[in-house]
């Protein structure tokens, strides 16, 4: 609330509102959180009950898949990919998101966060495949993907790219990031986010 009793407006960082962001994906449409907070942080909260991700805004969950080590053990195109610094370090990871919104509207002039709705649904895979066993003989079989973990997929291969974009390089995470987000947002055959999902849905469709 202001000095005179209004509502005040939430913003982003203090910078990007929520308000006109639009969801062209329905089947998204309950797992994107719109929430708004100035600080995309809930310190754990959500964690204590299943599906509370669901509730959680789409910037800190952005946030938090930043911080991540990267592949782990795996490789991505035969390389270890790092988190550049920002492992478990949610102030670090926020620094990175909100550098990275900035740089978007500075090349874009649009709302970063739109752009950032736009990226997730065009980068989350609509089939992927399960392993199953029958008979001692095992196979992999395309199921369709739910709403959440296309979500979860999306964001993951966003922040992916980041690291994948920045690595072994001079490039600041913050801009491959958003080099990123706006490849993906426009459909961009050159964003790695979409070429992992396209990968993961020939794999599906060679399984049916």
């Amino acid at each position: 609330m202001d000095s005179e009793g209004n509502a005040m407006d939430i913003k982003v960082f203090g910078k990007w509102d929520t308000k006109d962001v639009k969801i062209a994906d329905i089947t998204l449409s309950k797992q994107i959180g719109l929430v708004s907070k100035t600080i995309p942080h809930t310190f754990g909260k959500m964690k204590q009950r299943p599906f509370q991700k669901e509730k959680m805004f789409i910037v800190e969950r952005l946030v938090n898949k930043v911080m991540r080590s990267g592949q782990g053990k795996r490789k991505l195109s035969g390389k270890y990919i790092r988190g550049r610094g920002s492992c478990g370090k949610k102030m670090f990871a926020m620094r990175i998101v909100d550098e990275a919104f900035d740089m978007i509207h500075a090349q874009t002039g649009q709302n970063p966060i739109q752009l950032l709705v736009q990226a997730v649904e065009n980068a989350a895979p609509r089939e992927d495949v399960t392993r199953l066993k029958k008979g001692g003989v095992a196979y992999t079989q395309a199921v369709d993907v739910a709403p959440l973990k296309r979500l979860d997929e999306s964001i993951k291969n966003i922040a992916l790219a980041g690291f994948y974009g920045s690595f072994n390089n001079n490039t600041p995470a913050s801009e491959a990031l958003a080099k990123e987000i706006i490849q993906t947002a426009k459909n961009d055959n050159n964003s790695t986010s979409l070429k992992r999902r396209n990968e993961i849905e020939r794999i599906a469709l060679a399984s049916r």
